[in-house]
């Protein structure tokens, strides 16, 4: 019975990743559009989506962007934004 109830865990937590990869994919692509309101096509179209992931997987909640601040609570910008940045992922994922 533990066995099933895993097995079914396990599926719904793999389905649930994969829609949300489609749903930004979607999202991603619905957003592809001129600055007058024309879809793009073509190397923009592509570019434009690639663009919108990476900030969506940037976006995610590692919580490091939250944390990116310096000791007078302003938000970190520029390369000491992006050191921060680097090793709170790093830390993140469990690398040295």
């Amino acid at each position: 019975m533990t066995r099933l109830l895993k097995l079914t865990l396990g599926s719904l937590f793999a389905a649930s990743l994969m829609f949300s990869q489609v749903h930004a994919a979607s999202d991603c692509e619905a957003k592809a559009v001129s600055k007058d309101g024309k879809p793009l096509a073509g190397a923009a179209k592509a570019s434009s989506i690639k663009k919108c992931e990476a900030d969506t997987k940037a976006a995610a909640p590692s919580g490091c962007a939250e944390k990116a601040i310096d000791k007078n609570g302003k938000p970190l910008a520029g390369a000491a934004k992006n050191s921060f940045m680097k090793k709170c992922e790093t830390d993140a994922k469990g690398g040295k």
